[in-house]
């Protein structure tokens, strides 16, 4: 009997992203010709939890005519980042069975510049993506470009951001799939940001595991070594990589269905917490994205409540 009850959790799970889908979940990312109201962005794009890109949200910022690699360079290029190195572009990501961090090294915005236009080699691949407000904490010559804060969204939330983060990278930089508890203002600036998204609903097709975490070391001779940290607990983290699926595997997520959107220079995208992301860019894009800590209200209970299911009923 138990069995029998435990399949009907099942398949209960397996036809719950379906359900939902076809309730709630656009077949493709929607678009906004300017930002929406305080009021509409809270009834329309928040409480749904449905993502959109916003045009014309951005066109007040200095930064969106000025923001260049040159302009960089002369602005910021002696300021010191915290810039993330690995081998193959993949930080916070699964390899083999560890969940590996980036290298983490404080170089010259000017040397990151000098690699992005060939002008000098580095080992790896860098990523200008320290979170926790790397923006005003590193390079706070930039603020005035910017606005300190998305006031329709900050109005709508009834709070400040707790973060407002900068984005510089390599082509070859990819952000592994993975959720985030908050609500996700994307501003790209110059190039353009290639999103693969699945709703919360997806969560039974999309498998996790726990992993020894563990950290890139760059050695003097410019290879890459890979370090426990031994004091760490497991990390929870997704395997699979959503661009060339392993779906023998993980045959579930055969059955999940991804929405794709680029946004451009110019564009903000809305991505609504507890989504799941896996992102890459254009050579050199620069972005600064806004993130609003989540209500922790019946919608994150829901959620915790299809995840711990899928996880006892055996679906990971």
């Amino acid at each position: 009997m138990a069995e029998a009850a435990l399949d009907s959790v099942r398949r209960a799970l397996q036809e719950f992203p379906a359900a939902a889908r076809d309730l709630s979940v656009s077949r493709a990312v929607p678009y906004l010709d300017g930002p929406p109201s305080p009021l509409c962005f809270y009834r329309d794009w928040v409480c749904p939890s449905r993502p959109c890109i916003i045009r014309n949200a951005l066109q007040h910022w200095p930064a969106l005519q000025k923001w260049s690699l040159s302009y960089l360079r002369a602005t910021v290029g002696s300021t010191e980042v915290s810039v993330a190195v690995t081998p193959d572009g993949y930080a916070d990501a699964v390899q083999g069975d560890r969940f590996v961090m980036p290298a983490e090294r404080r170089l010259p915005m000017s040397h990151v510049l000098d690699v992005l236009e060939g002008r000098a080699q580095h080992p790896g691949v860098l990523y200008v993506q320290k979170q926790c407000s790397n923006l005003p904490t590193e390079l706070p010559q930039l603020l005035p470009d910017i606005e300190s804060h998305v006031p329709w969204a900050s109005e709508s939330l009834g709070k400040m951001p707790d973060a407002v983060n900068f984005w510089l990278g390599e082509a070859a930089a990819v952000t592994s799939l993975h959720k985030d508890h908050y609500e996700n203002l994307y501003c790209v600036v110059s190039g353009e940001k290639h999103f693969l998204l699945h709703p919360p609903s997806d969560r039974p097709f999309i498998p996790y595991d726990l992993y020894t975490p563990a950290t890139y070391q760059l050695t003097e001779e410019g290879t890459f070594r890979v370090v426990d940290e031994e004091a760490m607990e497991k990390v929870p983290w997704i395997p699979l990589d959503p661009l060339a699926p392993d779906l023998v595997l993980y045959p579930s997520y055969s059955q999940a269905q991804a929405l794709h959107c680029t946004v451009q220079a110019g564009e903000l995208l809305y991505l609504p917490a507890l989504w799941f992301h896996h992102v890459q860019q254009s050579h050199g894009c620069i972005a600064v994205n806004f993130w609003y800590d989540m209500e922790y209200d019946l919608k994150y209970s829901y959620f915790q409540l299809v995840d711990s299911l899928t996880r006892a009923a055996g679906l990971d």
